[in-house]
């Protein structure tokens, strides 16, 4: 089982009215994280580099993505703002967040594994057993990119538009 560590002084201050999310900390309190925990140890190393993050905090990270519907940039951006998050997660407020890569290499790697439905299973499961329901959908990770072309122009009201032919 993981180790709960120490809170900072100011986290410890903050964490009495910051960061507060009653669903996330209901299904952080629900959930029997250790039965994750033991399915994530079939998970192989990444090879040489730097530490990798606990597999079960990138779990959770893809949980946090697909209850909030986010890409892997965004879940990157929000677990970098929001205070609710970093709980979920049990990041301290200086800790480094994964990135989108180091989100989307586990992901795979949890694919690759044939861990990714199980572990989605069982998280449901065990939501449905406390009465919350995970309306799951798809993990895609979606980026929105800007167009190189220019916008077409708008013509005032009650000019003709030109046809096209």
């Amino acid at each position: 089982m993981a180790q709960r560590r120490q809170l900072g002084f100011v986290e410890a201050f903050a964490s009495q009215r910051l960061g507060r999310n009653d669903r996330l900390d209901r299904i952080a309190s629900q959930v029997k994280w250790y039965r994750f925990e033991k399915l994530l140890k079939r998970l192989t190393s990444d090879g040489p580099g730097r530490p990798p993050f606990d597999p079960l905090v990138m779990f959770k990270a893809l949980l946090l993505a697909q209850l909030y519907n986010l890409s892997d940039a965004g879940l990157e951006e929000a677990l970098n703002d929001r205070v609710s998050f970093r709980r979920f997660l049990g990041l301290a407020l200086e800790a480094d967040a994964p990135d989108h890569t180091t989100l989307c290499r586990f992901r795979n790697r949890l694919v690759d594994a044939g861990l990714m439905d199980m572990l989605f299973t069982e998280f449901c499961r065990q939501l449905e057993q406390t009465g919350m329901i995970l309306k799951r959908g798809t993990m895609i990770d979606a980026t929105l990119v800007e167009a190189a072309a220019a916008r077409p122009r708008s013509s005032p009201p009650g000019t003709p538009r030109a046809s096209a032919r």
